[in-house]
């Protein structure tokens, strides 16, 4: 291993360590105290928790100067780690200061991607939004006396207790909302139940992508989309299967009278829909910024988050907000910013759908864009892909003795459907040196875990290489 990975590696280690242990000797340091301060031990400085996480030093910019990999020798050793009898394997790695191609196995095959790609939606999103732009939910005033209605602006990611301003899941609390509306309404007079209505006009169009198996949409995969919802579409933080809300919006809203009822505000009657939520705002929360929302999809691989935000890039490029709208849409902006799509073919926006189809190759201009503009709003999507070994669905892979020198290393996108594994990112080499790769397999007879080893074997050869 080169001088420049080794110091990079000790410097993520450190971060890692420090993110784990200062939050834990905050809390717990308070606890071993003598419940009498009078007799508590003076502690010496060197000994006490650290307030503030340090910096590192010794880590130097990326030297242009490194050497390249030794294409013939990187080859052979991916050549041998994605022999595999039971699917197929595409790749492309390229160097991403040059774009030297050096190494390509059907790079330019277009295969199933899965969840990556994300990675278009992500970079859709960040440009055609703006990272720091936020999604309302508000409150306004019916056209009917004692009615409110919810408008719904495109908050997937919404909770039904206070708002958590450090959080990107429930940054938009609804308990919040409610507090906000009640205080509104007592300022305004007004008193008695209200009757509550939704408008959700936002989107348009089937709820469901009709190219999406309803196999994984009955095992919680995905839901109807909703320009509002609860934690991603699900029924409560942190679920990750199981049968999810069948209307998000209704969900919402169900979740908010139930706020106001507690705020003082008792409601009355159906929730009905409306599309009249254009009177007098009373009350609104925002959501977290677009960047927060896309750094979360891409490290959770979060389908339902992944899908509004292309309905939200279709309202903004003016087409539907529709399933077909938004892929028009995602399209259009990346074709926009000159990213080639000859030959890809996008059902969803999410990768669920098994239509979707893109080469190794494109996904490596995807991520070569991404870190070309590091410093740009499309740049942020960079900041939700999953640390290897340690963040998001990589926290648990590259554990094992043949890829753990890679962990702390690999960033890259996961992607995984019934007989699909991928993985595309980055990686600073054992030489210094920046590298962009896709690793694809399609037709996995023993499933997307069948082939994980020998990708993650792939990825840490090229962090080796």
């Amino acid at each position: 291993m080169g001088r420049t990975s080794k110091v990079v590696t000790g410097g993520l280690l450190v971060l890692a360590l420090a993110a784990v242990t200062v939050p834990a000797g905050l809390n717990l340091y308070p606890a071993l105290l003598p419940r009498d301060a009078a007799t508590a031990a003076v502690v010496p400085a060197a000994q006490l928790a650290p307030t503030t996480l340090q910096g590192i030093s010794g880590v130097s910019a990326l030297s242009a100067a490194a050497p390249l990999p030794d294409p013939a020798a990187l080859t052979a050793g991916l050549d041998a780690a994605l022999a595999f009898d039971g699917g197929t394997f595409s790749a492309y790695v390229a160097d991403a200061a040059t774009g030297k191609v050096l190494y390509s196995k059907d790079g330019d095959a277009a295969r199933t991607p899965a969840s990556n790609l994300k990675l278009l939606t992500a970079t859709a999103a960040l440009k055609s939004l703006g990272a720091n732009t936020r999604m309302d939910t508000s409150v306004v005033q019916g056209s009917v006396p004692g009615t409110l209605v919810l408008k719904a602006g495109g908050d997937s990611m919404l909770a039904a207790g206070e708002s958590d301003p450090q959080a990107a899941m429930g940054h938009a609390g609804l308990a919040t909302l409610a507090q906000k509306t009640a205080a509104a309404l007592a300022a305004a007079g007004t008193t008695g139940p209200v009757k509550l209505a939704i408008d959700d006009s936002l989107f348009t169009g089937p709820a469901l992508n009709p190219g999406w198996d309803m196999g994984d949409v009955d095992a919680g995969e995905i839901a109807p989309i909703y320009p509002m919802a609860l934690y991603g579409g699900r029924t409560s933080p942190g679920s990750t299967s199981g049968p999810r809300p069948q209307d998000s919006a209704v969900a919402v809203a169900e979740a908010f009278a139930a706020a106001l009822e507690k705020a003082g505000v008792p409601t009355t009657g159906t929730i009905t829909r409306t599309t009249a939520g254009t009177g007098t705002v009373l009350a609104k929360v925002e959501s977290a910024t677009v960047a927060q929302q896309v750094q979360y999809l891409l490290a959770e691989s979060d389908n339902y988050v992944a899908e509004v935000m292309a309905r939200l890039v279709a309202v903004k490029q003016g087409q539907e907000a529709s399933n077909t709208g938004a892929v028009t849409a995602v399209r259009a902006v990346l074709a926009s910013l000159g990213l080639p799509l000859d030959g890809v073919s996008t059902v969803d926006n999410c990768g669920l759908a098994v239509g979707d189809l893109i080469s190794a190759h494109q996904l490596v201009q995807v991520v070569s864009f991404l870190v070309a503009h590091a410093g740009t709003d499309e740049g942020q999507a960079l900041g939700g892909l999953p640390i290897a070994g340690l963040t998001g669905t990589l926290g648990a892979r590259f554990t094992g003795p043949v890829t753990a020198a890679a962990a702390g290393l690999v960033r890259a996108k996961t992607g995984t459907l019934h007989t699909v594994s991928t993985l595309s990112g980055y990686v600073v080499n054992s030489e210094g040196r920046l590298l962009v790769f896709s690793i694809m397999g399609n037709k996995l007879a023993g499933g997307p875990a069948s082939a994980m080893p020998s990708i993650d074997t792939a990825a840490a050869i090229i962090a080796k290489s």
